[in-house]
């Protein structure tokens, strides 16, 4: 494991480092915040999963998090959105899909099937890694992600209950096997057989018998992919059908911003740490 870069922010260290993957077959960047409590020993960690388009980097610079982070002593986790290198088998001319779009599965179909493997990366390569290498208490661990992450982090969460004590999103993916920017993705990653998809749709994978104890979610009536990609109201009905604790805040007036994001950030930081 290469350290890329290391900063003081609140009495904590922000870091970024790189290493080479075996689940994605190239060289993958992840990022780290440890609060100062990390000096007396492990702290709880929670997972941010970002969005399409999006690195690591986006939420370092924008997601407000760490002041907060410091004064509850969490760690926060902020792996890519995808393998990356010229190797890597990409449309460069489709933002929905490929480099920055991994969508937090295992693909199965060529060409793809050699690195996006981001499902097994996040949940296997990853957590093992940074278990070894920094003071993470691994017994406490939560999840969260925007859009594209926000599925990633409510289906991986539904996927591994015991492992994450809570989950939580911004603006998530409801139902990406019928969405309009994730259908295509998913038939390239998991081919035509469309039972194959539902290990990765949340509505599925909880019409399946898949359960989390509680559910807390933001999204902005003014995001501009609300009504053809995101689609709340469609796990609220998933919700209420399962029983499943949702707490739905639609923001009046936000959008699918980081601005948006920001805004929200210190309230789903204290909702993980009361059940961490």
């Amino acid at each position: 494991m290469e350290t890329i870069s290391k900063a003081k922010a609140f009495g904590g260290t922000q870091g970024v480092y790189r290493h080479k993957s075996d689940a994605c077959q190239c060289d993958m960047t992840f990022a780290l915040f440890l609060p100062p409590q990390a000096e007396q020993g492990p702290v709880p960690v929670l997972w941010y999963l970002s969005g399409l388009t999006c690195t690591h980097q986006n939420v370092i610079d924008k997601g407000e998090y760490r002041r907060l982070a410091a004064e509850l002593g969490i760690a926060i986790l902020c792996p890519d959105t995808s393998p990356r290198g010229d190797d890597v088998p990409d449309e460069p001319d489709n933002w929905q899909f490929g480099k920055g779009a991994g969508f937090y599965l295992d693909a199965t179909e060529a060409p793809f099937a050699k690195n996006y493997q981001m499902y097994s990366y996040i949940t296997e390569e990853l957590t093992e890694l940074v278990a070894k290498e920094f003071p993470l208490d691994m017994s406490r661990q939560a999840i969260t992600g925007h859009s594209m992450g926000g599925h990633g982090a409510i289906t991986i969460a539904l996927k591994n209950p015991e492992r994450f004590k809570s989950v939580s999103a911004f603006a998530p993916i409801a139902q990406p096997s019928t969405a309009g920017w994730s259908k295509p993705a998913f038939e390239k990653y998991l081919g035509n057989n469309q039972s194959a998809w539902r290990a990765y749709d949340t509505t599925a994978l909880i019409e399946d018998g898949h359960r989390i104890e509680s559910l807390l979610v933001n999204q902005g009536t003014s995001d501009s992919f609300l009504d053809d990609g995101l689609r709340p109201w469609l796990l609220q009905e998933a919700c209420a059908k399962a029983a499943i604790p949702l707490t739905l805040n639609m923001r009046e007036g936000y959008d699918h911003s980081y601005y948006f994001i920001s805004t929200f950030m210190d309230e789903h930081l204290r909702w993980h740490a009361a059940r961490l």
